[in-house]
């Protein structure tokens, strides 16, 4: 049940599918009980179900696709069974190398049962732990082949390992609860259920849990400069959460500062876009001295839209999630905050909504810059086509979603944004931290 909880807490990662496996290290070795489903947590997890998992390690996962279709196989964590017992596995994050990789496990006989990277990574992982003395060793041998993004909780009968790529793409932090130690995307999941956030895993660190306590190999630390996510600070990562020592909904907040020195406008009245936006218009509003207000109510059983799978599904939940508060907006000058525009579709709505509550101006400011770039890495930006900002001026984008005035954050100020980390910024500027793949391995053509 910690597990089920811990994966309610990172809900807003993925929305798709989740999945739990446990082991009991004093039964019988191998011996990995696990339940996964499609859909959100807690209609995939019956109290029924969660009875049954019983043991004293654990994985779970939550799952939005990058790359793999949203089919059941492709639900984590993945349970491998291998002559050295039972590999349970949960990724986050994408591989740039994975066609080749799973080429040549092909070629060498390898069956694949589901179209993910992360496959590739436990193959690769059982691969090597044939000849290897120990599991974090074998680990360690198949960070040396993977290129990309991982984020990595694998059990084995008796252990628990995290590992990190060694850019640190995406977040994963160690907490600890009595004497026992989790391991968790944000820290916003340790709060959840109650342990106390130990430190961040290092990007290319290998930590391993055992009943003895915890182990650390960094060997592949600071082999390569650091690329943070910064889109984990912009959007995705959960505002209670710290990554990397940086505060998400401060860095939020920051973001909204830097909107308003940047590209001010006059206005009665500040308002977020929920929930991302919301952090970013205080700042706003702290920064201008205009005031800060809530046009918007959000129905709370409504996912995200921008992580759901399909355009239409998309454009037709913005007025399910979303109702305007007319008193608020009525006759005023509106400045609106979002965190970003993706394919503009959203925005274009958000817009005539306020319109239509009798908004006088609308000013829409957004806390990131205009997505550019496709990412490699985890993060479901979509093929260039797709992207309003692709090919358009400010100005012409401003006309599509009928704002009186629009601004974004300036690419200069991310690296501010998110603490002076060193960032990956390749979505906004196409420089990306490793050269992307030749073709595009992402799932976003399976429509």
């Amino acid at each position: 049940s910690t597990i089920y909880y811990g994966l309610l807490a990172l809900q807003h990662r993925g929305q798709e599918s989740c999945g739990i496996a446990v082991s009991d290290t004093n039964g019988p070795k191998g011996k990995v009980l696990s339940s996964k489903d499609m859909g959100l947590v807690n209609e995939a997890f019956t109290p029924e179900q969660l009875e049954k998992l019983k043991g004293d390690i654990g994985v779970g996962h939550v799952r939005y696709s990058t790359a793999g279709g949203s089919t059941r196989e492709n639900a984590q964590p993945l349970v491998l069974n291998y002559i050295k017992g039972t590999l349970a596995l949960a990724h986050n994050g994408n591989l740039i190398n994975a066609p080749e990789l799973r080429e040549e496990l092909a070629y060498g006989g390898a069956i694949f049962q589901t179209t993910i990277d992360s496959e590739v990574i436990a193959y690769h992982i059982a691969r090597e732990r044939v000849r290897s003395k120990t599991a974090e060793e074998a680990v360690a041998r198949a960070m040396q082949k993977i290129k990309g993004a991982y984020s990595l909780v694998i059990m084995s009968p008796r252990k628990l390992m995290g590992a990190r790529d060694p850019q640190g793409f995406r977040p994963l932090c160690i907490g600890k609860r009595g004497n026992a130690y989790v391991l968790a995307s944000e820290t916003c999941a340790l709060d959840t259920i109650g342990a106390e956030f130990v430190r961040d895993v290092l990007p290319g660190e290998i930590v391993t849990i055992t009943q003895e306590g915890i182990k650390s190999d960094t060997r592949l630390c600071q082999k390569q400069q650091t690329a943070h996510c910064v889109f984990e600070y912009i959007y995705f990562a959960r505002p209670d959460s710290v990554i990397d020592g940086v505060s998400v909904y401060h860095s939020r907040l920051m973001a909204g500062r830097y909107l308003a020195m940047d590209s001010p406008v006059d206005a009665d009245i500040v308002v977020g876009v929920p929930e991302s936006g919301n952090a970013a218009a205080l700042g706003y509003s702290l920064q201008s001295g205009i005031p800060y207000g809530t046009a918007f109510v959000k129905n709370g059983y409504v996912g995200r839209t921008f992580i759901k799978p399909k355009q239409s599904s998309r454009e037709s939940s913005v007025r399910v999630k979303l109702n305007v508060l007319r008193e608020a907006v009525e006759g005023k000058r509106v400045i609106m905050i979002d965190d970003s525009i993706v394919r503009g579709t959203t925005s274009d709505r958000i817009v005539h909504m306020l319109r239509e509550a009798g908004a006088k101006e609308v000013h829409m400011r957004v806390s990131s810059p205009p997505f550019l770039w496709p990412c490699y890495f985890g993060t479901d930006v979509p093929a260039r086509e797709q992207l309003i900002a692709y090919n358009r001026t400010v100005e012409e984008i401003r006309q599509v979603i009928g704002a009186d005035s629009l601004g974004y954050l300036d690419c200069s100020r991310l690296r501010q944004m998110a603490g002076d980390l060193p960032i990956c910024t390749g979505c906004f500027t196409g420089n990306y931290p490793l050269d992307p793949p030749m073709e595009d391995i992402r799932g976003e053509f399976e429509q």
